[in-house]
């Protein structure tokens, strides 16, 4: 290894995964007797992606690593280093990265530095922090690295089953990067809350206190937001543009979409109070009355919130809402969920429009552990071209799942339930409804160990 430091850090490529069904959220009002738009409207969500038991953390992780290497054709000897953040436990002391290193016994790659990172949906962040750190630290070997997230969000019936979704991201780091992570402007927030965590250890179910969980969530989004203004200023105090301004894309953790929509605004309500006199009646007309508002008193402030809802709306337009692609259509992946919205920008926003911007990127995880980091595109274009191009697989799989009837959706969220844990069990979900080349529970014997096969990939070994 050269003693340079490696320049230009960050995401060489991304792979994201979602399950092969879905039910419809529109449906699923009908169902559960809650009044019409009360999931679509309410909460922003369209669909949600469900895995039956066929799948189970451990699955999706080998999946999403599988894929992630064959269609950039890695070498399993080019990683060093391999994170899984997830809060999806299938075992209280067995990693889901030790599963996933039988991925690389072929290739007889045993050193891969890294374990799992748990907590609620932050570990994905963390696994990539992680992965940047090594990078840049003497340890580094020169290989890649793979930050990988994912979980399955499910809820006990009732009020908050539309809520859930799952999925996985899988992250190749190194140098050189079409996606950069900016240095030195990363702003963390942590603190001791009760909002939302998973004591019962028997249960796949959180215990959930929504109204907390959207406090601490947006205490946070504050916190974090106004630290990366003060690193920002003094990092680049020649830039004359504050807040807002300086991020072209704004991407957030997305517990469901309506409440992103909120966070543009709670931004927007940030920079107002950041700004001076003169700088509040020109780009804030007719919010004068907010003058003396603190954060603090207007979490659940309906006057605030609906004003900087409509003076934020355009910027939402502009800035968040093509993020919200595959939150809206999968629902709430949990670790990957930020990740997710990466993937959703990237594919709904012509890749010449992205080329040398800065993404703004918002991680929460309750508990509760957030922060604020930014990425700059390449000003590469054809290197960045050609990485978003890896992602044109995207938009047909997402249109070719199956949609299954809510009925059917309860039953088998009763499987996954009172299966739980169980040994020795062969799941009953179907295989044939997977996609191509996904890894699936094939038994968990009587000591508990579980074996997995892959349904076959298509013919370009990658779906």
């Amino acid at each position: 290894m050269s003693s340079n430091w490696p320049q230009n850090v960050g995401i060489l490529a991304i792979e994201v995964l979602f399950p092969s069904q879905y039910v419809d959220q529109t449906e699923l009002e009908t169902f559960d007797g809650a009044s019409a738009g009360k999931y679509t409207i309410g909460l922003g969500q369209a669909k949600m992606g469900f895995c039956s038991d066929r799948e189970d953390v451990n699955s999706l992780c080998l999946t999403v690593v599988s894929r992630l290497l064959e269609r950039h054709q890695i070498k399993h000897t080019q990683i060093g280093r391999l994170e899984v953040g997830t809060e999806t436990i299938v075992d209280k002391s067995k990693s889901v990265k030790s599963v996933l290193m039988q991925l690389f016994a072929a290739s007889g790659n045993t050193d891969i530095e890294g374990i799992d990172t748990t907590n609620a949906c932050y570990g994905g962040t963390a696994a990539l922090f992680n992965a940047l750190n090594w990078l840049e630290s003497s340890s580094w070997d020169g290989r890649y690295a793979l930050a990988v997230c994912a979980d399955i969000a499910v809820y006990a019936k009732g009020a908050a089953r539309p809520t859930g979704g799952a999925g996985a991201i899988a992250m190749l780091v190194g140098p050189q990067a079409p996606l950069v992570i900016e240095r030195g402007l990363r702003a963390t927030h942590m603190e001791h809350a009760y909002d939302f965590y998973k004591p019962d250890l028997s249960s796949e179910y959180p215990t959930v206190d929504g109204k907390l969980s959207i406090q601490c969530y947006l205490s946070a989004l504050d916190t974090c937001y106004r630290l990366y203004r003060q690193k920002f200023e003094k990092q680049q105090p020649q830039k004359s543009a504050l807040g807002m301004d300086n991020f072209d894309a704004m991407l957030f953790h997305t517990p469901f979409c309506k409440l992103v929509q909120k966070s543009v605004g709670r931004l927007s309500f940030n920079d107002f109070l950041l700004s001076s006199e003169t700088e509040r009646a020109q780009k804030f007309p007719g919010l004068e009355r907010f003058n003396s508002s603190s954060l603090e008193s207007t979490y659940f402030d309906r006057d605030v919130e609906k004003a900087f809802l409509t003076q934020s709306a355009q910027l939402f337009e502009k800035k968040t809402k093509k993020s919200l692609l595959l939150a809206n259509q999968v629902g709430n992946m949990y670790t990957p969920s930020v990740y997710s919205g990466l993937v959703s920008l990237l594919i709904s926003e012509p890749a010449a429009e992205l080329v040398g911007k800065r993404i703004g990127v918002f991680s929460y995880g309750s508990g509760l552990a957030a922060s604020m980091y930014s990425i700059k595109v390449t000003d590469q274009a054809a290197d960045f071209e050609k990485f978003v191009s890896k992602l044109d697989y995207v938009m047909p799989l997402l249109n070719s799942r199956e949609k299954v009837v809510p009925e059917q959706f309860s039953q088998l969220m009763e499987v996954r339930e009172k299966n739980n844990h169980a040994a020795p069990y062969t799941p009953t979900g179907s295989i044939s409804a997977l996609f191509p080349g996904t890894y699936y529970l094939k038994d968990v014997d009587e000591l508990h160990r579980r074996t997995y096969e892959r349904t076959p990939t298509i013919s370009n070994g990658v779906h």
